[in-house]
């Protein structure tokens, strides 16, 4: 692995970050409260091999301003947005500066992740209209949905703009949520920052919680030893399978096909019982802290292969009812130019043909084979996942008859700082922690569906209404992993 630090002057941050672009990902912007100023940390990935070069910006923090790179990268706009709303910089030359995660109660000067901000101030009413993007023409017509839904999923408005049942434009309004996990973290003990990080989605527990864990690992200098990977690589891609084949047959629920539904709940309420076994949480809470990793029982390879036939089966029924297939095939398609122009992660950026993978390009467990789809539709969103939970399968098989989990090698010398970057059932989960005296001074997650949900609104375009909940299921985003 390499990594590199390097301090540039705001004026030389474009050319300098377009040059990376070029190569590498921008990966988040993690801005830090230093007292008189404020330092900006713009993170680029890159791999195979795995390539880390984290640019620094000092600004006054009386008067915090740097140049925007949203002309440069569509994500660097939306990290620009939701760092303008917590610390308070300024990006200049934004096209679209407005408000991402800071809703109309939050007074105007009030910027959560300031050392100045204190306790949480009154909140206004927020009795302003949200500015949603208008679309005019004959018979259009707008179809509000949320912040509540049916059933127990989280909150998010969407407001869309529909002519018959043809959807023009989906504009998705989330951070009802907004927690402050980033700013709960301060000052806590580093050894509790995995507790934290396993709370960021309920659903990705081990994803972030290893990246919290190999952010702090870095940063102290910590090398975590053969078994500690072991538990940590089993629980990864046991989460991945658990989650896809929910996945799965929640995209054949959302066609109608119940029964191939019914089979999956049953396989998957199998394999979280499994995981609570192995690890005593049902969420496979617990696996990893820095330096450690246990599990509480042995692995199943007779389930293994069980699961596998299981979902084999189910997708054969799938693949064979002309129904199914005529509701996946051709349904919210999103281009492979899209995808890369979004900046798209995961699952979603494979099925649209861009070879992205965080096990790959920065190796924890390797090695894991290229999958990607060519279509870009919801059928290639499912291939995608049935490709990946045959793979996750069968390296479980593999390891539970003793084949050895790859330790990866360690970083540079420990700084205080660190990075973790961990492939996660929904993509590249990005974690950057800096510690003083022990204690953490600066936490910063990024859950891969901060970078795909504005994807979801550029796929629905022309699509039909009733296809929405199967398009949402498709893609399958965290509402608390995006909104912190």
């Amino acid at each position: 692995m390499s990594r590199r630090r390097e301090s540039v002057g705001p004026d030389e941050l474009p050319v300098r970050a377009a040059g990376l672009l070029a190569t590498h990902r921008l990966a988040t912007i993690v801005a830090h409260d230093e007292g008189a100023r404020l330092r900006v940390v713009y993170v680029f990935l890159a791999g195979p091999p795995d390539d880390r070069v984290e640019l620094e910006v000092s600004v006054d923090a009386d008067r915090p301003r740097v140049p925007s790179l949203a002309g440069l990268s569509f994500p660097a706009g939306r990290f620009e947005r939701a760092m303008r709303d917590a610390v308070g910089i300024e990006p200049v030359g934004h096209p679209a500066p407005r408000p991402l995660s800071r809703h109309g109660h939050w007074p105007a000067d009030y910027f959560p992740l300031r050392d100045s901000a204190g306790r949480r101030p009154t909140l206004a009413d927020d009795d302003v209209p949200y500015p949603f993007t208008s679309v005019e023409g004959p018979g259009v017509y707008e179809i509000p949905v949320g912040p509540v839904h049916a059933g127990l999923i989280e909150p998010g408005h969407f407001r869309f703009s529909v002519v018959g049942e043809t959807i023009l434009k989906l504009t998705p309004r989330l951070w009802f949520t907004y927690r402050g996990l980033e700013r709960l973290a301060q000052g806590r003990a580093a050894e509790d920052l995995t507790f934290l990080a396993e709370r960021v989605s309920g659903d990705s527990a081990v994803a972030h919680a290893l990246a919290a864990t190999l952010a702090l690992e870095e940063a102290l200098g910590i090398v975590a030893g053969p078994a500690a990977w072991r538990a940590r690589a089993v629980a990864l891609e046991l989460e991945r399978v658990t989650r896809h084949v929910v996945d799965l047959g929640a995209i054949l629920n959302d066609v109608g096909y119940s029964v191939a539904h019914a089979r999956t709940l049953a396989l998957a309420e199998r394999l979280q019982r499994h995981g609570a076994d192995l690890t005593g949480h049902r969420l496979l809470r617990g696996v990893t802290r820095p330096g450690a990793g246990e599990l509480a029982g042995p692995l199943d390879p007779a389930l293994y292969r069980e699961a596998a036939e299981r979902v084999a089966e189910v997708v054969a029924m799938a693949r064979a009812n002309t129904v199914v297939v005529d509701r996946l095939a051709g349904t919210a398609v999103l281009s492979t130019d899209d995808a890369r122009r979004l900046g798209v992660l995961g699952p979603v950026a494979r099925a649209s043909g861009l070879d992205v993978d965080a096990r790959i390009a920065h190796p924890l467990t390797g090695p894991w084979p290229s999958r990607v789809q060519a279509d870009g539709d919801v059928r290639a969103r499912f291939d995608q996942r049935v490709d990946e939970v045959t793979d996750s399968l069968a390296q479980l098989g593999r390891w539970s008859e003793g084949e050895d989990v790859a330790v990866p090698e360690p970083g540079g010398a420990p700084d205080g700082e660190g990075l973790g970057v961990v492939e996660g059932w929904r993509g590249a989960t990005v974690h950057r922690v800096s510690l003083e005296g022990g204690r953490v001074a600066r936490w910063s997650v990024t859950d891969p569906s901060f970078l795909n949900w504005p994807a979801l609104a550029v796929a629905l375009a022309d699509t039909i209404v009733p296809d929405f909940p199967l398009v949402n299921k498709s893609f399958n985003l965290s509402y608390a992993g995006n909104d912190l």
